[in-house]
């Protein structure tokens, strides 16, 4: 694990109690592992993310453009935005939600999964 990773986990030690029993589940799939991703650590499936922390404690997900811009309407999940660029595919989840990690995760594995050969 790099040096930023352990910072952040021990930053946000509320974002991980949420995120690593989901990444147990996930990692004990076929194809599925834990990687370096920004600094962080996220789940992959084959190679690609698909989820993981960010700097500011959030999960970030990755799916269909048209799924964040509708958990962003429902106000679940915010449209990421990273240096100021808004990312089209990704979405942002606050530990207030913590109940909706957990699915989210299970989406953006579906929607990543559908795409990596």
């Amino acid at each position: 694990m790099a040096d930023k990773a352990v910072v952040r986990r021990q930053k946000f030690p509320e974002s991980y109690a949420i995120f690593d029993p989901i990444v147990a589940e996930w990692t004990a799939r076929p194809d599925v592992a834990l990687g370096a991703m920004f600094g962080s650590e996220g789940l992959n499936v084959r190679g690609k993310v698909f989820a993981f922390v960010t700097f500011a404690g959030e999960l970030m997900v990755k799916l269909p453009e048209s799924r964040v811009g509708e958990l962003a309407e429902a106000n679940e999940a915010q449209p990421a935005v990273m240096r100021g660029r808004p990312m089209r595919e990704w979405a942002t989840v606050g530990t207030d939600a913590a109940d909706l990690w957990a699915p989210l995760v299970a989406e953006a594995f579906a929607h990543v999964d559908a795409m990596t050969p």
